[in-house]
């Protein structure tokens, strides 16, 4: 991105450039993954007119990505740039290919399976002794606690799952730190599946396939988080497969991290579904206010900034969302504090609370949100869930988009019909009273469809 600004600028996106590299470090603070690092560098500021920034990335996939796992940090972390409230849109476009640009990403790629000893540092500040417990995750923390100290032993494989921004990843993090703290000569692996599979196809179309088994399968300890991600991707499901038998029967230590359980997995591979029952299933849910206000003070204490009793409390019943954006409304109070040189008060953070994170007014929904939903729920692209494919996983996946529509928006069984295919209202019927079964007779399934009919309030 160049330096120079055209008389065609506007002030507004001029800022932003020039503020871009502070937005990238605060985001590095609030995601200091490396996934999420990668994934942010492709972010490029476009454009910003009366408080909309456009901001460009290359492929769906990365859009899809940021989303999902960083979104509200990045609203934040621009509002918290530019000084007001800042709408954010993601613009696809694609970057032009060329021999060159391959080569460069298949000599990366190539190099990390050469690598043996793939070198992971954990995050500093995700560890056991910053790791807030309550009710919604005790069985979780509990889980990896036992695994850091006997890995390979008696939770293995171990499965933490929930909703996302909850500390599936610190708790990745914390067993990692514990197990090199006490045995350093252990090589501790730490990718997603995302990444597992990227290098796998690269392996493949490379021909070095038998390099990258040797890497992922001589490990002490793989940790392996969004394993959602595997759904619907079938060879990458058989490797996982394999490269978990591997290490399970060298008594290695395995611990994978999704965003749902794994029977709620969309998967080709019945067999990996066992594999990943075979162990401790733990969930991490959201957490109640009173831990919302321990993880708020501890934090703040973290900053060294006083936190009343009475200002963590607003925040913790006031702002909605998930930890990460619990937090991320934490740092906007601590930012607004250090600019006063004065400990946060109530008036403040309800002045700052209203004004950006304030509960959004629910809208009706239309058809593509809701597929989109469930695509990314299922792993399934929109397009093959309103396709003809008759494969298990995509017709279950269809039948719950269908489902959750008639619910969502009461539209006639024809126009439903309409939206998936031209189907007839006689099978729009059958998908919705098969998935409604379902759910009465499947307590954990209902959970699930209600989480996702979560963001279209209309199912109790």
């Amino acid at each position: 991105m160049s330096d120079q600004y055209s008389f065609e600028d506007q002030d507004g996106a001029v800022r932003l450039r020039t503020c871009w590299p502070r937005v990238i470090q605060r985001m590095q603070e609030l995601q200091p993954s490396k996934m999420a690092d990668r994934f942010l560098s492709t972010l490029q500021p476009e454009s910003f007119l009366q408080g909309h920034a456009v901001l460009s990335v290359p492929s769906s996939f990365n859009s899809e990505w940021i989303k999902s796992r960083c979104f509200d940090d990045l609203k934040l972390a621009i509002s918290e740039q530019m000084s007001d409230l800042v709408h954010v849109t993601l613009k696809v476009v694609p970057q032009a290919k060329s021999n060159g640009a391959s080569s460069v990403a298949a000599v990366r790629i190539s190099a990390a399976v050469n690598d043996r000893s793939r070198s992971f540092k954990p995050v500093e500040k995700f560890r056991f002794d910053t790791f807030i417990t309550g009710e919604s995750n005790e069985l979780a923390y509990r889980g990896a606690v036992e695994v850091a100290q006997n890995p390979g032993a008696r939770f293995n494989p171990l499965f933490i799952y929930g909703p996302s921004g909850h500390g599936k990843t610190h708790l990745l993090h914390a067993i990692a730190h514990a197990i090199q703290e006490r045995d350093p000569s252990l090589n501790v692996a730490y990718l997603s599946a995302a990444q597992f599979t990227e290098e796998f196809v690269t392996s493949l179309r490379e021909g070095k396939i038998e390099q990258f088994r040797k890497l992922h399968r001589s490990v002490s300890v793989w940790l392996v988080d969004d394993i959602q991600f595997v759904a619907g991707k079938d060879r990458t499901q058989e490797e996982i497969f394999y490269t978990f038998n591997t290490l399970q029967q060298a008594g290695k230590q395995v611990v994978f991290c999704s965003d749902r359980p794994p029977r709620d997995f969309c998967l080709t591979h019945e067999r990996l579904r066992s594999r990943f029952e075979s162990g401790l299933l733990a969930d991490i849910q959201p957490p109640d206010t009173q831990t919302r206000v321990r993880i708020l003070q501890s934090k703040a204490t973290h900053e060294g900034v006083p936190l009343s009793d009475e200002v963590a409390l607003y925040l913790a019943s006031h702002v909605y969302g998930n930890v990460r954006t619990l937090e991320g409304a934490l740092n906007h109070v601590l930012a607004k504090a250090s600019l006063q040189s004065d400990p946060p008060t109530l008036e403040t953070v309800k002045a700052i609370v209203e004004r950006h994170f304030s509960e959004p007014i629910p809208t009706r929904p239309n058809h593509q949100q809701i597929v989109d939903v469930v695509s990314k729920y299922s792993g399934i692209a929109p397009d093959q869930i309103k396709g003809s494919s008759r494969k298990a996983p995509l017709v279950m996946a269809r039948h719950i988009a269908i489902f959750i529509t008639r619910e969502a928006t009461g539209d006639s069984w024809k126009h439903i019909g309409a939206q998936f295919g031209d189907r007839d209202h006689t099978s729009m019927m059958h998908a919705h009273t098969k998935i409604g079964e379902m759910i009465a007779r499947d307590s954990e399934f209902a959970a699930t469809i209600r989480s996702l009919m979560k963001p279209f309030k209309r199912m109790p």
